[in-house]
């Protein structure tokens, strides 16, 4: 009787430790499977089970949650939606996050293992800490002066602190609101589909997203190019450069918008915006020169992240001299990003050394612990500081009495470029409208912001002085925005 007690008790063992077998197997090796699953619903009423954290702008909160009482309880709100929008991105419980919102979700919707001392207990307990927030670069007055000087016409700002490349503004016009696309349900979905089909495109992120044209605002980067490879040693002789300009190797001639560029200097191209002369230095600069150049700008860089991907701009590599004479001048198949714009500026501004941008300042607990922050750091050097200096000059002498005075703000130093960019079959399409520039207050060491502004329905004349009356004034507010507004204190 005994031993069938214990052949009993054996068996019992024995389904016991395939019990625990299965367990083991389902909880360790298929939760992944099982997580992933469309079915399975958990996972999604976890994660909207809690608050989100938010993002702020100025130590204020411009993102909110608001109970639904659903099964999916906690849906997002967005205060100043559109305003915010291309920095914040949406979090939604039917198409997913963007921007902030994706770049920092692990943060805000409280699984980040940096939101406690104890990432294992909440790991073992299936919990997790209240979510976190991500403090921004974004400077509310700034931001809100980009957004209204677009007053919804399509185009972009972005404003960048030259000496650490935080990111002041970040503006996409026309905007939409993200609050429309948090939640579930028809009304969702009809939202998505609209802002989706509007052929404005509002969810673009122009300012990060979208490449256009740089037009003659890229003649920063030929000039700077000329200087230091040595083709430009005096920026104030003689060119001897034909108006109109043939192209090498062809029979169409260059024109300018602009009087008075034949064998201008190269001072007086960028301070009068001379397609000829400064089509010429690119080709005496040469494709490799040329190609460096735009390199140490940031061109061709298709791994920047501001901690969103930024798409990446382009200086072809493989062109003929009629072809590197239209890309010196920022036409041919010449594009960038308007924050790629900024930083040139800013380079010229930082006395040669590219900041990397970055749009999140710090990311914090829910009680205002510090987890990481945003370390300034540099991409490289773009141009010597004695071209640096020479091209602040030249910049000044565009707002001082060239193409750029829309810009001049009493009191402070700016320095800045004009640019259209012909578009469309045939060039037909509208121009795009360019500003870049920097400012510096007049008892500060140090330039404060470099912007750049592009306007897409510009309803200027062709001719670069277009950039002066459709963005030059954007640039401006901007600017006089970030001069007028302290700098907040950093947490530590």
């Amino acid at each position: 009787m005994i031993r069938y007690i214990r052949w009993c008790a054996y068996f019992c063992a024995l389904l016991l430790t395939a019990l625990l077998v299965n367990v083991a197997r389902v909880q360790v090796w298929e939760s992944a499977a099982a997580a992933s699953n469309p079915a399975n619903k958990r996972p999604a009423i976890a994660r909207y089970a809690e608050r989100r954290g938010d993002i702020l702008v100025d130590g204020r909160p411009v993102t909110g949650s608001r109970d639904s009482g659903q099964l999916l309880r906690w849906e997002r709100t967005y205060r100043n939606g559109p305003l915010y929008a291309p920095v914040t991105g949406f979090s939604s419980q039917t198409y997913g996050t963007s921007f902030i919102e994706r770049a920092e979700d692990r943060i805000l919707a409280g699984t980040d293992p940096g939101l406690t001392a104890f990432p294992l207990w909440y790991e073992l307990s299936r919990g997790r800490p209240p979510g976190g927030d991500a403090a921004t670069t974004i400077r509310a007055a700034v931001q809100l002066a980009a957004y209204t000087g677009l007053g919804g016409k399509r185009g972009a700002v972005a404003a960048v602190e030259p000496a650490t490349g935080r990111i002041l503004a970040l503006v996409s016009s026309p905007s939409y609101d993200p609050s429309e696309l948090s939640g579930t349900g028809a009304r969702v979905k009809a939202a998505w589909a609209r802002l989706n089909a509007d052929p404005a495109r509002p969810m673009l992120n122009r300012a990060l997203r979208e490449t256009y044209p740089p037009g003659s605002t890229f003649k920063i980067v030929t000039a700077a190019a000329a200087l230091d490879s040595g083709v430009v040693t005096d920026v104030d002789a003689p060119t001897e450069t034909p108006d109109p300009y043939p192209l090498p190797g062809t029979s169409t001639l260059l024109p300018n918008a602009s009087t008075g560029c034949a064998d201008a200097s190269m001072a007086e191209a960028v301070q009068w915006s001379c397609n000829t002369v400064m089509a010429k230095i690119g080709v005496r600069v040469g494709l490799r020169g040329m190609v460096e150049a735009a390199r140490r700008f940031g061109f061709n860089d298709g791994g920047l992240r501001v901690p969103s991907w930024v798409s990446r701009s382009n200086f072809d590599t493989d062109m003929s001299p009629d072809q590197l004479a239209l890309s010196a001048i920022g036409q041919f198949n010449t594009t960038a990003t308007p924050l790629q714009m900024a930083m040139v500026a800013a380079a010229v501004a930082n006395g040669g050394e590219v900041p990397a941008p970055y749009l999140v300042d710090r990311t914090t607990q829910a009680d205002g612990s510090q987890v990481r922050r945003g370390d300034r750091r540099g991409l490289g050097r773009a141009m010597s500081p004695a071209t640096a200096l020479r091209l602040q000059e030249l910049m000044v002498k565009v707002v001082e009495d060239g193409t750029g005075r829309n810009a001049a703000i009493p009191g402070a130093t700016v320095g800045g470029k004009t640019g259209t960019a012909q578009h469309g079959v045939g060039n037909a399409g509208t121009p795009y409208a360019w500003f870049i520039s920097w400012a510096r207050a007049e008892d500060a060491p140090l330039p404060a912001v470099a912007v750049a502004v592009v306007v897409e329905d510009a309803a200027a004349r062709r001719g670069d002085i277009s950039g002066n009356s459709a963005a030059a004034p954007i640039a401006r507010a901007v600017m006089r925005a970030a001069l007028a507004t302290p700098a907040p204190s950093r947490r530590r």
